[in-house]
C-alpha cells in the first residue's frame, strides 16, 4: 500500500461509515433522507467528538468525490424529458429558474449574506438542490463551510416540504397532473419532489419528475453564467481575457456535459446508465457526509438564520406565483 492510500484510507474509512450508516437510518425513518442524516452526522462530529488528525486528509477528499459525482449525474439528466414537457412547461422552468436566482440574489443581499452563499443559496433553491449547490460552488470559489452551510439549508427545506406540498395539496385538491407540475416548479431536489409526487399518484409523480428534470437540465447554463460573472471583467478586456475564464471554470462539468450527451444519444445499455446514476448517488453520500465535517457551528452562528430566511421566502413566493400560473394556464 503506497504512503499516499494510507493518509487518506482513514478518513475515507470514517466517511464510508458514516455513509452507511445515513443510508440504514435515511431508508428506516420517514421523511429523513441519507443526505441529511449524512451532513447531520458529520456536523455532529466534527463538532461534539476531538477526531484524531489522521482523518483529515481522507476527509479532505470529500471535494474530489463531489466534482466526480457531479460528472456521473450527467447520466440522469434526461433530455428527453424536456422536450416531453412542452413548451408552456418550459417557458415556466425558464421563470423559475431566472426569476429564482434573481429573487435569492437580492434577499440575499438584503440580509447582508456574502454573495458566494447568496450563490449557493440561489443555485439550490432554483435549480436542482445539493447537486446545484455542489456544482456551482467551484465557479463560485465558495469556501467549504460556505457549501456546508448552504447544503444544510437546502436540506432542512427538502424535509420540510416532503411533508408541506402534500399537506397542502390535500387540502386544495389538485388535478394529479397540476399538482406534479407545481410540486416540480417548486420544490428543490429531485428526489423529494418524486416521493411527493408519486406519493399522490402514479400521474402526479410522473409530471413531477418530467418538469424537475427540466428544471435541473438548466445547470450547466447556470454554472457557466457564474463562472463568467466570478471573473469579473469584459470577456475579451484586460480584465477578464477569455483563458482567464478557462482556466476558472470548473473542468468537471464538461465531463457532466458530455456523459449527459452521450447517455441521451443512446451510446451506452440501460445497464451500464444505471450504474453509473447508483454510483453517482454512492459518491454524493460520501461527499456530503465530508461537507458535513466541514461545518462549523461557531461561524453558522454569525449569519444565524438569515439563510433560512431568504430560502424561506423565495419558497413562499415561487409556490405561490406557480400555484396561480399553474392554475390559470394548464
Amino acid at each position: 500500500m503506497s504512503g499516499a492510500v494510507r493518509r487518506v484510507l482513514p478518513g475515507l474509512v470514517l466517511l464510508t461509515l458514516v455513509a452507511l450508516g445515513a443510508r440504514s437510518l435515511g431508508s428506516t425513518i420517514p421523511f429523513l433522507t441519507p443526505l441529511v442524516v449524512a451532513v447531520a452526522v458529520g456536523a455532529l462530529l466534527t463538532n461534539l467528538v476531538d477526531l484524531p488528525a489522521t482523518v483529515g486528509p481522507g476527509l479532505r477528499k470529500h471535494s474530489l468525490l463531489l466534482e466526480t459525482a457531479i460528472v456521473l449525474l450527467g447520466a440522469s439528466l434526461s433530455l428527453d424529458a424536456v422536450v416531453a414537457a412542452g413548451p408552456p412547461i418550459v417557458v415556466l422552468v425558464l421563470f423559475v429558474v431566472g426569476f429564482g436566482v434573481l429573487l435569492v440574489t437580492g434577499l440575499a443581499r438584503l440580509g447582508d449574506l456574502d454573495r458566494r452563499m447568496g450563490s449557493l443559496l440561489a443555485a439550490g433553491s432554483s435549480i436542482c438542490g445539493v447537486s446545484a449547490i455542489a456544482a456551482v460552488a467551484p465557479a463560485c470559489e465558495a469556501r467549504e463551510t460556505q457549501i456546508a452551510h448552504a447544503a444544510a439549508t437546502i436540506l432542512l427545506f427538502d424535509a420540510v416540504t416532503l411533508v408541506a406540498f402534500p399537506a397542502v395539496e390535500g387540502v386544495l385538491g389538485l388535478d394529479p397532473r397540476l399538482y406534479g407540475v407545481w410540486i416540480g416548479l417548486s420544490m428543490f431536489s429531485t428526489g423529494p419532489v418524486a416521493a411527493a409526487g408519486f406519493a399522490h399518484s402514479a400521474t402526479a409523480g410522473e409530471w413531477a419528475t418530467m418538469t424537475k428534470l427540466a428544471r435541473n437540465a438548466l445547470i450547466g447554463v447556470v454554472v457557466l453564467g457564474y463562472s463568467l460573472a466570478y471573473t469579473g471583467g469584459r470577456l475579451d478586456g484586460p480584465e477578464r481575457p477569455i483563458r482567464q475564464v478557462w482556466t476558472d471554470f470548473p473542468k468537471f462539468l464538461v465531463g457532466f456535459l458530455c456523459l449527459a450527451v452521450v447517455v441521451n444519444a443512446g451510446l451506452l445499455s440501460d445497464a451500464v446508465v444505471s450504474a453509473l446514476r447508483s454510483a453517482s448517488d454512492a459518491l454524493f453520500l460520501l461527499a456530503f457526509a465530508g461537507l458535513g465535517f466541514e461545518i462549523e457551528l461557531a461561524e453558522m452562528r454569525e449569519t444565524g438564520l438569515i439563510p433560512v430566511g431568504v430560502v424561506g421566502v423565495y419558497l413562499l413566493v415561487v409556490s405561490g406565483l406557480t400555484y396561480g400560473v399553474v392554475t390559470v394556464l394548464l
